[in-house]
């Protein structure tokens, strides 16, 4: 099975990604669902015993999760970004084979071995979703966070990608198509944002801390110079 586009304004085929056109002018309040699926469920009931066992302290694992979710996954996207705005052959190479590109610069493992990387344009902008599950590419991206996972966005930013971007506080302008790749369990996806402007003295690690985790999901564009912090990967709260 491999992953599917759905743009906001086309019925036309991508390569072997099919687009269709979802794209309402109405908004819903945008849920941060707070229902567990099953699995996280009984992950967090086990959690609960071995706390009152005194067997796990909740705090360290919290700080686990976070570092995981905002800082390693998210750094290493941070950097893929970062190269492909210096370094025209290797934006090239990551656009025609993301897997090999990633690879060269050691963010590969589970979840990560099929990649595709999709780039940002004035005219295009890409926004990622699991619609089936919450498939991520955890060795650039980390941990995702809850709101990727919930219910809600799963189905709306299919459907009303413009309001679930609005919501986050990314408005786009009319003659921005928006592009929604759902991913699989064999192929996940990159956003790559546009490169801000007033960069071009940056070096790739001062451009790697304008690279937020949720620009690389494509809820978020990539910060202005001097908006940037060295939490690169801050992005919506979770």
């Amino acid at each position: 099975m491999s992953g599917h586009s759905h743009a906001d304004d086309s019925h036309s085929h991508v390569r072997h990604d099919h687009e269709h056109s979802h794209d309402h002018g109405h908004s819903h309040d945008h849920e941060h669902d707070n229902h567990f699926e099953p699995i996280e469920a009984r992950v967090r009931a086990l959690e609960t015993i071995l706390t009152e066992k005194g067997l796990i302290d909740p705090a360290a694992i919290d700080v686990i999760v976070d570092t995981y979710q905002n800082e390693i996954g998210p750094r290493n996207g941070a950097s893929v970004v970062a190269k492909a705005w210096t370094d025209p052959e290797f934006a090239a190479w990551l656009a025609d084979d993301a897997t090999a590109a990633i690879d060269s610069l050691g963010f590969m493992g589970r979840q990560g071995e099929h990649m595709r990387a999709v780039f940002n344009t004035p005219e295009v902008h890409n926004v990622v979703v699991c619609t089936l599950c919450s498939c991520y590419p955890w060795p650039v991206l980390g941990l995702p966070p809850v709101w990727y996972k919930s219910p809600p966005y799963r189905s709306r930013v299919v459907l009303e990608p413009r309001a679930v971007l609005a919501e986050f506080g990314l408005e786009l302008p009319d003659d921005v198509q928006v592009k929604v790749w759902d991913s699989t369990a064999e192929l996940r996806y990159l956003v790559i944002p546009m490169r801000p402007d007033g960069t071009e003295d940056m070096t790739v690690e001062q451009l790697a801390r304008l690279v937020s985790r949720d620009s690389m999901i494509g809820t978020a564009q990539a910060l202005n110079p001097g908006a940037a912090t060295d939490s690169v990967a801050a992005g919506s709260a979770t």
